[in-house]
């Protein structure tokens, strides 16, 4: 009898249905605070000492914050075991995933191309893993601390090289207008918190690297009318990079209170669409390394950009909630 075949893991259908389980659970992924020990708060490999990039930020991240790990380092199981370590029976991994180059044939012309497919592993917390040091265990006077957020969010935006410009003249708005590439912020004194104010700047910042200068996501070519499918896409992008640029700067994303019809809105989107929040992400990370002066420019990167503008049937943005003087809106 014939050895009846394994089914192929689909990778894009598992992560959005991850993605979709905290929505449906009422949580914005995106908008959690990322899990903090004593590191810095982003998920590394122990062994090679690597931040994770992209969707896996988003995966271990949000692993970490559900089941309460206070370690930011992650190991595969192979990696424990040469490093004298055992993860714990009855631990379950966190899924992984990269891109990996293949050749193949050109159907139309006949040639070789270089074609980025998605693969995955599986990753432990090493408070998963008994027998390895973990290097960021909780201190007793964590309390003092040498790591200045608001510090490091100031630095992060004056190292932000040939920025937009940025005014402190918006009101009660927060926007970035494209036409005068400039941002555009209410006073600081307006918003209820330090972590708001630089948080609402971030995703502005965000913003600002779809214009054609910089990652030309087609916001000033062609700019996008409020509420249409290409706006809600252009606002998950921003949600996301200033995310990613709160965790660089050690504050955490503002929450907000969600209506069932934003939620409704992201669930119905991702299910029709299994591949939307990976490219999503992709964009997202290109922007925040934008503002942090890192450039990682692949196949598989440019890929994932072709592959996001190809999705048109994002929700509309629903603003983020601020204290009550202060609006924010997306570009004009």
């Amino acid at each position: 009898m014939a050895k009846k075949k394994a089914s192929k893991r689909d990778i894009y259908q598992e992560v959005t249905d991850q993605i979709l389980a905290y929505l449906e659970e009422g949580v914005t992924p995106w908008r959690n605070p990322i899990a903090r020990g004593s590191g810095d708060g982003w998920p590394k490999n122990l062994l090679t000492g690597n931040r994770y990039r992209g969707i896996n930020v988003l995966l271990l991240s949000m692993k970490a914050w559900v089941r309460g790990y206070g370690s930011d380092y992650w190991m595969t199981f192979k990696q424990a075991k040469s490093h004298g370590g055992q993860v714990r029976r009855g631990e379950q991994g966190t899924l992984v995933t990269f891109w990996k180059m293949y050749e193949a044939t050109d159907k139309e012309t006949g040639g070789l191309e270089t074609v980025p497919v998605l693969r995955h592993y599986t990753a432990f917390n090493l408070q998963q893993i008994d027998g390895v040091d973990v290097p960021d265990t909780p201190r007793l006077d964590q309390t003092i601390r040498e790591f200045m957020p608001l510090n490091e969010a100031e630095r992060i935006v004056d190292g932000y090289a040939n920025p937009p410009s940025i005014r402190h003249d918006g009101g009660h708005r927060a926007f970035y207008r494209v036409r005068t590439d400039s941002i555009h912020m209410p006073d600081r004194q307006r918003f209820d918190s330090s972590e708001n104010y630089f948080a609402t700047l971030f995703h502005e910042l965000s913003h600002s690297t779809g214009a054609s200068k910089r990652l030309d996501r087609g916001i000033d070519r062609d700019p996008a009318p409020f509420g249409s499918p290409d706006y809600g896409r252009e606002e998950l992008v921003a949600e996301l990079s200033a995310s990613f640029l709160c965790a660089a700067s050690g504050i955490s994303p503002p929450t907000i209170e969600q209506s069932a019809a934003y939620l409704q809105g992201w669930i119905k989107t991702l299910k029709g669409d299994k591949r939307l929040i990976i490219s999503a992400v992709g964009a997202a990370q290109r922007s925040a390394d934008w503002i942090l002066g890192e450039r990682f420019e692949d196949a598989a990167s440019r890929t994932s950009a072709k592959s996001l503008e190809l999705h048109s049937d994002l929700p509309s943005a629903e603003p983020t909630t601020r204290p009550e003087n202060v609006q924010q809106n997306l570009f004009e």
